[in-house]
Parts: structure tokens; sequence; C-alpha cells
């Protein structure tokens, strides 16, 4: 249809350099092209990794961008060749995407896809947002703080219909991420140990996974203790706040557990948590994952916290295949096996965003959910 092909302008939260706020802004978001889909953004989760890019990532390459990744929404029109999905259903866009034909996806040993926007640069395409006549970037090739987007087609997973757009949009990121971090990546076994560091979004996802794959102890790790009850809820047996101990967190959790725990996840991006986490881990056969995002260098650790047995892993969005572990999880939050109201703490507008962004600097929040439609 012509209408498929025109231009849609819409309102975009776009980021124009590193540590300034957000503004508000008109922008134009161009018809999808061959194996392309343009969606109608419902609702967007706001994730410590758009703060990330946006408070801490010193790159003038990055800007301008229209960050967020983590959302749901309505296939609005679709480009020549696509025949997943058509206008009407419901999706979730992917930051890994599945391809289902390179040598990593036809394995089973990863959920990386040698077509994802972060791994061949060669592959990515033109950004399809445009404003003030300069074409802005879409953060992993997605950029859901905007009314409207453009992905590719295997960066896509629809969903069952009857899914509440405004919940299931955390699963397009935190809750994949931590509770597969658990379970795909460190396989933690029933009547074990574990240990969480960082209670934001992705380490509550990972304390629900370690219950749900049986551990007898989860200990929960953050330096807010408000975030406590809330880990109870989902799992969590013990409670440690840093703060309150003047020895290194991992020899706390070392006496907490007769040497360490059988599996930690490092869930806040932290790199000294990252060694701290592996150092918790009981030496023989313990596991660590690095679950937090982060592009800063990492001096530890030292060869002997490894050659004493331990294994350090590293994770990205929970070993999940993108559109059959959203499809997965989706299907999973339906049938009441996985929770994830528990974790949306406000709901805001897409003009509120910059104070949605302080409210997750501040760790008041653990999850808010920006509703694309009322601005």
């Amino acid at each position: 249809m012509d209408s498929d092909r025109k231009v849609i302008r819409c309102k975009a939260a776009v980021s124009w350099g590193p540590r300034s706020p957000m503004v508000m802004e008109e922008i134009e978001v161009a018809a999808p092209q061959a194996g392309e889909v343009r969606i109608k953004v419902v609702a967007t989760g706001v994730c410590r990794t758009d703060l990330y890019y946006l408070a801490e990532n010193d790159s003038g390459n990055t800007y301008p961008i229209v960050l967020g990744h983590e959302a749901s929404g309505i296939v609005e029109s679709v480009g020549p060749g696509v025949t997943k999905v058509k206008p009407g259903d419901k999706v979730i866009p992917l930051l890994v995407s599945q391809c289902r034909e390179c040598r990593f996806c036809i394995s089973p040993k990863t959920n990386i896809c040698e077509k994802s926007w972060d791994l061949n640069p060669k592959r990515k395409r033109d950004s399809r947002f445009f404003c003030r006549g300069k074409p802005l970037k879409q953060f992993m090739g997605l950029g859901t703080f905007s009314e409207y987007t453009v992905v590719n087609e295997i960066a896509l997973a629809k969903i069952d219909q009857a899914a509440p757009l405004e919940k299931v949009c955390l699963i397009g990121c935190c809750i994949c991420t931590g509770f597969g971090a658990a379970v795909n990546n460190a396989k933690v076994e029933p009547g074990s140990t574990c240990a969480v560091f960082g209670l934001g979004a992705v380490g509550l996802a990972a304390v629900m996974g370690c219950k749900a794959a049986g551990a007898k102890r989860i200990i929960a790790v953050d330096i807010n203790p408000e975030k406590f009850e809330t880990a109870k809820m989902l799992g969590a047996t013990d409670f440690v706040n840093p703060n309150d101990h003047k020895k290194p967190i991992d020899r706390v959790i070392a006496a907490m557990t007769n040497g360490g725990v059988d599996y930690s996840l490092e869930c806040v991006g932290n790199v000294e948590l990252m060694n701290s986490a592996l150092k918790s881990c009981m030496p023989g056969w313990g596991v660590s994952v690095i679950v937090g995002w982060t592009e800063k260098p990492m001096n530890k650790p030292l060869p002997m916290d490894l050659i004493s047995g331990r294994t350090w892993k590293g994770s990205i969005f929970g070993g999940f295949k993108g559109e059959d572990g959203v499809s997965q999880m989706v299907d999973a939050y339906m049938d009441k096996q996985v929770k994830l109201d528990e974790f949306i703490t406000h709901n805001m507008t897409l003009a509120e965003i910059n104070q949605a962004i302080d409210l997750l600097k501040e760790g008041k929040s653990i999850r808010t959910v920006l509703n694309m439609s009322a601005l």
C-alpha cells in the first residue's frame, strides 16, 4: 500500500551529546525497506544500559542517538519480502537478533547472531530516523524512545495477541537477561547456593531465575536495603549490604557459606564488583557470570582466582536465542510461571523520560515503563 511507504513524523527523546538530558523532538521515521518492519511503540522500559550510554559513555561517535531497547509494540507496516509479521501483530524488538542461518544461530552453544547490530559493522544499515535534517542513530538498531521505529525482521519476535504490552515489554531486556543468566548461562542446579550482586531489574530477575532453578540459598547483595523486600518476594533468602561490613564482600560471603557460593551473578556492570563476584565463588567448582553491561577496562582477576578451579562466564540476553526466548518467556508470563508486574515501580510518559532516568540514577526505581501513547 502507498501509505506504507510514507514517512511518519512523531515524537522521540533525542540524545544530542554525552552527559546531557534527552530532548523531546519531532523526528521523521522513514518507511521500512526490504526485510524491515515499522513498529508503533506502545511501551518501553528505562534500562541501566540506556543510563550508561547517556551518563558514562564519552564517545562522540555515539551521538546524536535515540536510546531505548526494551519495548513492545504493534506492527504498523512492513517492507518488501517480510513474511513473519503483518500490520496489527503484537511484537517485541530484539537486542539479539536470530537469523536462523548463521553459524551461531544454528549452534546450540550460543545465542549470538552474526547479523546482530553489534557483531558485524559491515551489516549496519542506515538509520531510519532523521531530525533537523540530520540522521539519528538507533540504539542497538532499535531506538525505542520514539513513538515509531524501524527494525530488521530478524530482530523482532511476534508474541501472543493477548499479552499486555505495558508489562511484557520488560521481557525485551531485563527479564530475559537476568533470568536466563541464572538458568541458561550459570546453569544453577537444585539445592545450590547463589549470590546475586545488584538488585536492579536484571538482578531481581536473576534472583527469580535462581529460585526457578531450585537453589536452596540465594544471597542478595546491594547497597540499597529498600530493595531487599522485593528480592525476598522473588526468592532471595539472605541479604547483604556491603556498607554494613568492613571486610571485602567476597570474604563476607565466604564466611556465610563455608568457603563460597556455587554460583554468583554480577548484575550491575561494575568491574570491581565483577571481580568480587568471582572471588565469592567456591574454589574448585564455583561459577561466576558477568551479566552487567560496561565497556570499561578491567585489570583483574589474578590468575590464581581461576587456576583454583572457578569458572568465569559472560552472558548477553541471558543466553536466550532472541525470537525463541522472547516468545518462550511471554508464554511463561501468560501461564503465571514468571513475574513481571512486581518489577514495575513507576509508569510515566515519554515526555517524562529525564525524570525516569533520574529515578534510576538515584536508585528509586526498579523499572519505569513509559506509556508511549500518553505524551
